[in-house]
């Protein structure tokens, strides 16, 4: 009996074990956390439409960024590439390519861009509530808050703790 058990309880953990490398849940129940991972530089729409032929080195690196690669073999091309991996969001990878002739901007290349606001929505796995909080009280609510008491007025009064005398710090 033993010798079945154990080989059927090997093979048993080891198909266990296959089916938890392509799911983010381990057992339905645990999910395990994944190293969230960017590199690069964001690059949106706002920014791209920014950039424009004939602008100099520094004005296009002042707009996009440091470029994530420059080749010594290629001088004249800029690639700038983003990649992004978050738990909970669907990877990303965007690339654009900036061409120069000389010192001045020839081409810019990218595909489709989403804007800024499209970008942050496709990587939020925050689960947003359709109702905003309420952010101000009303008229009722104010008169029901309780009357803050007023201070007393102060009278100097003597230091609580020990006095300490200093010696200067510069002689004189």
């Amino acid at each position: 009996m033993p010798r079945i058990f154990v080989p059927l309880l090997v093979a048993l953990a080891l198909s266990g074990c296959a089916s938890m490398q392509s799911s983010d849940t381990f057992l339905g129940v645990i999910t395990p956390y994944r190293l969230e991972v960017v590199q690069g530089n964001v690059i949106t729409r706002e920014q791209a439409a920014a950039v424009k032929p004939g602008m100099t080195r520094v004005q296009v690196r002042d707009i996009l960024g440091s470029p994530l690669l420059t080749d010594v073999f290629h001088s004249d091309r800029w690639d700038y590439i983003f990649t992004i991996r978050r738990q909970g969001a669907q990877p990303q990878r965007r690339s654009l390519v900036a061409r120069f002739n000389g010192d001045l901007l020839a081409t810019i290349e990218a595909p489709e861009l989403p804007s800024e606001s499209e970008f942050v929505a496709s990587i939020t796995t925050a689960k947003l509530s359709s109702k905003p909080p309420v952010l101000a009280l009303t008229e009722e609510q104010r008169k029901a808050l309780p009357v803050p008491a007023r201070p007393e007025p102060s009278v100097e009064a003597a230091p609580a703790g020990p006095v300490r005398s200093y010696p200067p710090l510069e002689a004189r």
